[in-house]
């Protein structure tokens, strides 16, 4: 059983069961590398585990025919309040990656935004999606690439840019060192032996990955006068590609669209942001997957919000499995929400079949939540509709 077929309800009922299905297609690490945080993962448990901390103040008695789940953002009429997240090495979940995910995006009216580290030309994503698509942008490779990136992005009629400012090094993903990730990326043939049988265990995944020419350099680095930078080691390339602020004055020159300033967790940040001139921002830990210990996404939400005081619209990112957590984080002030792992699992277990079906899942569960709120729309989503810790309160 394969595609939409294979992720059909009762095979797949919510987004956390798509996780054994990829689990059981792709190698172990390419799944931790997906599933997986920095160091103790504690950031990345509680990423999920602060919705609980939200409860509901619902209206009862409210009968609702249907419910407007549109959004704005950067001045796209999105259909849902959720984008699909960047992530990165997607075509190595499945072939498909980047290209498959965008187009699913574009069919449900949302969203794709696009990672530096993909397996597939950014215009082609363009091309394959009906929706915006926006470009995130690390410096890899140095201005030059950059600049090169930002100008292919604005050819190809990319609609935003968004610069993550949480990378000044990469964190340490323990899953990602004990499965070898490195070495069967950028290591020699040697290197990448003690490997081989794990990928030899999922012998679909891996003809795909063969048919598929294996893993390309990354097409959208391009180094002047050296070519697409190759992959080797992504943390020894992100540590010599850190965002200063500094760095947003010079992209500025170089895009003239929106940009959305990606990693803020803090007041002081997001006044920066501000000033620097963001458009938006998301307010994200990188789905724990840098610095562990840091609050949780939408604990931080509360305290970016009241800094921005409606200058620039909020978003947030880390966590969301379901539409009861999207809802939750747009009572607390986010205009909407992305989602990666959410939609990456499906990708893995079924390529652009896993992606669709987990977007209607989302949509699914962000309808009946509402019409059980007794809300007729996102839009009249606010604090009233939710039971808030007090030290939450206090903070914001």
């Amino acid at each position: 059983m394969t595609g939409a077929r294979a992720v059909a309800s009762p095979h797949v009922v919510c987004i956390e069961d798509f996780r054994p299905l990829a689990r059981r297609r792709i190698p172990k690490a390419v799944f931790d590398y997906l599933d997986g945080g920095a160091e103790g993962e504690v950031t990345l448990r509680e990423n999920c585990r602060a919705f609980q901390d939200v409860t509901f103040r619902p209206r009862h008695a409210v009968a609702l025919a249907s419910c407007a789940l549109g959004t704005r953002v950067l001045g796209f009429d999105l259909a849902l309040p959720f984008l699909l997240a960047p992530v990165g090495y997607s075509r190595l979940m499945h072939p498909g990656g980047e290209v498959a995910a965008a187009r699913a995006a574009g069919a449900a009216g949302t969203a794709y935004i696009l990672s530096t580290i993909s397996g597939h030309k950014l215009e082609d994503v363009k091309a394959g999606s009906t929706g915006p698509v926006f470009y995130q942008l690390y410096l890899m490779g140095g201005r030059g690439a950059a600049e090169a990136a930002i100008e292919r992005a604005r050819v190809a009629g990319f609609s935003a840019l968004v610069v993550t400012i949480d990378t000044a090094v990469s964190g340490i993903r323990e899953r990602d060192y004990r499965n070898g990730m490195k070495e069967l990326i950028s290591g020699t043939v040697f290197e990448k032996i003690p490997y081989i049988p794990e990928l030899l265990k999922h012998p679909g995944w891996l003809l795909d990955y063969v048919r598929d020419g294996g893993l390309p350099g990354l097409p959208n680095v391009i180094i002047p006068g050296k070519g697409p930078m190759p992959l080797v080691d992504i943390n020894a390339a992100l540590a010599a590609a850190a965002v200063m602020w500094t760095d947003l004055r010079w992209i500025r020159e170089h895009w003239k669209g929106p940009i959305v300033v990606k990693g803020v967790l803090t007041a002081d940040d997001a006044r920066r942001a501000v000033d620097e001139g963001a458009a938006a921002i998301s307010v994200s830990n990188h789905g724990g997957r840098q610095l562990d210990g840091l609050p949780a996404s939408v604990r931080a939400l509360p305290e970016v919000v009241k800094a921005v005081n409606g200058q620039i619209e909020v978003l947030m990112d880390g966590g969301v499995r379901r539409g009861t957590d999207i809802v939750k984080a747009i009572c607390l002030g986010a205009r909407a929400v992305l989602c990666g792992r959410a939609y990456a699992y499906g990708l893995a277990a079924a390529g652009e079949a896993g992606v669709t079906r987990a977007i209607e899942i989302l949509r699914t569960d962000l309808e009946r939540t509402l019409r059980l709120l007794g809300c007729p729309s996102v839009a009249a989503l606010d604090r009233s509709y939710v039971n808030v810790p007090a030290a939450w309160e206090q903070a914001s």
